[in-house]
């Protein structure tokens, strides 16, 4: 549409040949455009790009309401509020109304009655596209007063009119949403006499507030998220209301560690200065999606409510932290991000996952430090041979001069604070580690961080033992040392899962 937006009045918008036009049929022929030119509609959302966007963009053609529902963190929300960028960026409003009304096709008392005083002269206003988003979230205190709108007795008593009379009204979030989009969060979270109220607005455009005799025919794109009506105790939609929402569009987590990291690495909120002085190796980045895929698998986690991508965000932006408070702790200038760091991820994990009863038994921090083991396993073996199927008499076992230092009664203790120099010199130690490390060809600027997951997928492969004690990880061989002289040392928490 050409820019008219010079045009300040009623007569103005005539003499353009202005159209009323709904907002499906805004949404509906700016997405036709933008397909048509290979543009791209939800930047920033991966993974869907064959699954739910499609869904989405076809509910759209077919002018449809739309219900998003999945487990949380799934970008449910997100991906309502781009569907702004689908409206036209402004349109006509009669100056002064608080339902938006078009100046052509006028709804409220307020506008009929200045465009039948004015005619022509009408003053008009423009909206823009991001000023015609609505979001109330679902909360069981949510009241059909809140939603369509009252009778207002202060109103009542200022203008001195009867109860009678519809300009007494105070209008709810849905009538001031007309012409807009209109998203409701959580929606089984809304009582069910309340989703009731919704049912006339979906199927005929049109509500009644307080019996009055007046007919709004609003005009709304109305997009509705939900968890799964199975999760745990929250309530449900109401089967009429589910009907009358034309398109129920399913969505869903990362399906494979490419997408999830993309997903992290635009989210997470990391500086300037920790990316520059901060090094986080890709086999980092992997293991923290490891851990988030763990974590849906879990038999600790309730899979009902799921694992929000949200942990691994904020599983990322811990491990920057704790490489840099580490930083800072010894004066370097630069470091890059270890295993040992994710001791620092842990209170990422257990404020995101829910468990079951198994794991409230647990603990969390148990629970947290299981998940992240079952991670260092996965990624693991996608450098390194299971040692836990090595045939026995194999001509030449990989990992047999580490065995052998370690049967030797040696230790390596890996601090979490440890400076860069230190730590690297506890690994050296290790016969035959580096050269392991090596055989993976890695760039040297990993050789380290691989040196580090060696030992650590040697000790979830139970072929080291790794005990967590307080501020270090300690390696040593099972049978040389089995801690019961060292009365300092607390219970390895990986033995509560074997």
């Amino acid at each position: 549409m050409k820019d008219i937006r010079h045009i300040h009045t009623l007569g103005g918008l005539k003499a353009n040949g202005y159209q009323p036009k709904s907002v499906k049929e805004e949404l509906r022929n700016n997405l036709i455009e933008k397909l048509r030119n290979k543009e791209t509609i939800f930047p920033g959302i991966y993974g869907f790009e064959d699954t739910v966007l499609p869904d989405v963009e076809r509910a759209i053609l077919s002018r449809h309401n739309i219900l998003l529902l999945g487990l949380r963190g799934q970008a449910k929300t997100r991906i309502a509020r781009m569907l702004t960028g689908l409206l036209d960026e402004y349109v006509p409003v009669v100056a002064g109304s608080e339902l938006n009304d078009d100046p052509l096709a006028p709804i409220s008392r307020y506008a009929k009655d200045l465009i039948a005083e004015k005619g022509d002269d009408t003053p008009i206003e423009w909206l823009h596209r991001d000023a015609r988003y609505v979001e109330k979230l679902a909360t069981p205190d949510v009241s059909i007063a809140d939603l369509v709108g009252d009778v207002d007795p202060i109103k009542a008593a200022n203008l001195r009119l009867p109860y009678s009379d519809e300009r007494v009204i105070h209008f709810g979030l849905i009538p001031r949403a007309h012409r807009c989009l209109f998203v409701i969060n959580e929606l089984p979270d809304l009582q069910a006499r309340i989703q009731v109220s919704l049912f006339n607005v979906l199927q005929e455009g049109d509500m009644q507030i307080r019996g009055f005799k007046l007919r709004l025919p609003l005009d709304v794109e109305f997009v509705f998220t939900a968890n799964p009506e199975d999760y745990t105790n929250r309530g449900s939609i109401i089967t009429p209301l589910k009907d009358r929402i034309e398109s129920q569009i399913t969505t869903h987590y990362p399906t494979s560690i490419d997408i999830g990291r993309r997903i992290t690495e635009q989210e997470a909120r990391i500086t300037g200065n920790q990316r520059d002085s901060i090094r986080v190796p890709d086999v980092l980045k992997d293991l923290i999606e490891e851990i988030a895929f763990a974590a849906r698998d879990s038999e600790y986690v309730d899979k009902n409510s799921g694992v929000s991508a949200r942990l691994t965000i904020s599983a990322y932006e811990n491990l920057y932290s704790t490489a840099e408070r580490r930083l800072l702790i010894n004066g370097e200038s630069g470091t890059t991000a270890r295993i040992t760091d994710f001791w620092g991820v842990i209170p990422a994990l257990t404020g995101k996952v829910e468990m079951v009863y198994e794991g409230e038994q647990e603990g969390p921090y148990v629970v947290a430090l299981h998940i992240i083991g079952i991670a260092i396993k996965k990624v693991f073996l996608n450098y390194f041979p299971n040692p836990a199927k090595l045939k026995r008499g194999q001509e030449r076992d990989p990992y047999g001069v580490i065995r052998a230092w370690f049967a030797a009664g040696n230790t390596v203790d890996l601090l979490n604070d440890l400076p860069g120099k230190k730590f690297l010199k506890e690994l050296d130690q290790v016969a035959g580690l580096k050269k392991l490390a090596e055989s993976t060809d890695v760039g040297k600027e990993d050789i380290t961080t691989f040196m580090e997951l060696v030992l650590h997928g040697l000790a979830e492969f139970e072929v080291l033992n790794k005990d967590v004690i307080q501020n270090k990880w300690v390696f040593k061989d099972f049978l040389t040392d089995s801690g019961l002289n060292d009365e300092d040392d607390e219970p390895d928490m990986r033995d509560l899962f074997n």
